[in-house]
């Protein structure tokens, strides 16, 4: 009976934490409390603007893409319902309780819908850079000049479209390759979205900032693949706002909530009441701080 060689598990990476070298590996609650200015957790609405297109390209589908024998109209229409009304309905309620989102928007968005992104800024949100449109994924098989092309597309388009360059991004999906934090960095990007695995921001090797925006919390996870009701959804974010304010609490530091919205799922006239009580109940508490993206991340790189 042979034995294996000493080298078969000889793995260099092999450490505390993942086996790269993308970010430092640390406890939460290990680190340096952090002082949110208005309460001891920072709420982050982020909405998705999406455009898809009516034909699905690249290597996988988006979430929320065409599912059909193409052409795809009822899937289309349907979110494009959410651009046309149920973010409307939104802003109405973000207005109504005085607090602020970060809008996570195609550059096809930003170019076909000037309206829509001039009562966004005029309303002091923010623009987070969110690809090209839907099939506007990044993987592997793009390569990495291919991915460069596509990120700077997309930053350029929705810095024209808008009138300045976004802080934040969110890639399609999540996905990223092995060189998207490198890119992101040279594009000028302050901090992506993509990397849940936390509840409060940390520093990439090469300086980026990652704002964990966790799909467990966003309504199309808990909508639409869970099969829950929009009443549902917002006791699920009100048990996580109780939770981490009495974390917070309990170990002297600030927490973070994302809670991730899709104006197609949660705009519609039997859903948007969840969100607007869910908006209610939460804004009227003291340990609530609703902030956009770039807020929590300047008082986080403050704070280091």
């Amino acid at each position: 009976m042979s034995t294996l060689p000493d080298s078969y598990i000889d793995y260099p990476k092999r450490r505390e934490g993942y086996d790269h070298d993308l970010y430092p590996w640390s406890n939460m609650h290990q680190r340096p409390a952090i002082a949110w200015p208005g309460g001891s957790v920072a709420v982050w609405l982020c909405v998705s603007l999406e455009w898809f297109p009516i034909i699905p390209e690249g290597p996988f589908k988006a979430p929320g893409h065409m599912v059909t024998p193409y052409p795809d109209y009822r899937h289309y229409t349907s979110r494009d319902y959410g651009t046309r009304v149920g973010v409307w309905r939104m802003l109405e309620a973000f207005s109504r309780e005085g607090v602020k989102a970060s809008f996570a928007t195609n550059a096809a968005i930003a170019e076909r819908y000037p309206d829509l992104i001039a009562a966004i800024q005029s309303d002091g949100h923010e623009i987070i850079a969110h690809s090209t449109d839907m099939n506007g994924t990044i993987d592997a098989s793009l390569g990495e000049e291919g991915e460069r092309a596509l990120i700077a597309e997309a930053m350029a388009r929705l810095e024209n479209a808008t009138g300045a360059r976004p802080k934040g991004w969110m890639s399609i999906a999540r996905q990223q390759s092995f060189h998207t934090l490198d890119i992101l960095k040279e594009e000028g990007l302050t901090y992506c979205c993509d990397w849940v695995n936390d509840e409060l921001p940390y520093r990439f090797a090469n300086g980026l900032i990652d704002l964990p925006l966790n799909h467990e919390l966003s309504d199309r996870q808990i909508i639409t693949v869970q099969q829950k009701s929009g009443e549902s959804w917002a006791e699920s974010m009100r048990d996580a706002f109780d939770w981490l304010a009495a974390e917070a609490e309990r170990e002297g530091g600030g927490r973070m909530l994302p809670v991730h919205l899709t104006p197609y799922i949660i705009g519609l006239p039997y859903r948007i009441d969840a969100l607007e009580s869910l908006l209610r109940d939460i804004s009227g508490r003291e340990q609530a701080w609703f902030a956009r993206g770039c807020d929590i991340v300047e008082t986080w790189e403050n704070q280091q």
